[in-house]
């Protein structure tokens, strides 16, 4: 497949909540070089979604000092509003939230969480935490995807709960399948070629 041929993937009627953004490999917005956002929200008054490969030096004990996970890290989910705090899960009978897509939600009680992180072990790898989020008004979005700057695809378990950020990228090019992982390998600066 030629790289500029990526018409199934970058189709604007392939956005939707639940959705992978992947940044293409010689994406210039220095904000997504490299990135994969979750959108959570796509309609007529633009899109909502969080980096899922951002990671930050802020822990959630910086935060919330009195959260009982003060090692737990915060990611930057985006240029938009960064004296916010979101969370993404795959615990809804514990904390609430609304789904996005099979198996993943965003938000929930901070309260619920906390008690939750004090009871269980292992809770903090089924939680994502964000400052900030990634917002696009209407047909922004829409935009840059008929400029080629993202490829789509489904959320994948594996993609979303990755704790690894420089992980996050290459796993979302392989979920496209066969035809796209030679993507993976390219180089940041096309020169370098």
């Amino acid at each position: 497949m030629d790289f500029l041929d990526l018409h199934k993937l970058t189709n604007v009627n392939l956005l939707a909540a639940g959705k992978l953004l992947i940044a293409q490999p010689f994406m210039s917005d220095s904000t997504f070089a490299r990135s994969v956002v979750l959108l959570c929200e796509h309609g007529k008054d633009g899109a909502l979604g969080f980096v899922l490969n951002q990671p930050t030096d802020v822990n959630i004990g910086d935060l919330l000092p009195d959260m009982y996970a003060p090692l737990m890290n915060v990611n930057h989910g985006g240029p938009v509003q960064l004296d916010t705090l979101h969370v993404l899960h795959r615990i809804p009978d514990t904390i609430g939230g609304t789904e996005v897509k099979e198996g993943v939600y965003w938000g929930g009680s901070f309260e619920l969480l906390q008690e939750t992180i004090s009871m269980q072990s292992g809770v903090e790898a089924d939680v994502r935490l964000f400052i900030g989020y990634s917002g696009w008004s209407p047909g922004q979005l829409e935009n840059e995807m008929k400029e080629g700057s993202w490829l789509v695809a489904d959320v994948s378990q594996d993609v979303m709960f990755e704790r690894d950020a420089s992980k996050i990228w290459k796993k979302a090019i392989y979920s496209l399948g066969a035809d796209y992982r030679y993507l993976a390998n390219m180089p940041a600066d096309p020169s370098l070629n």
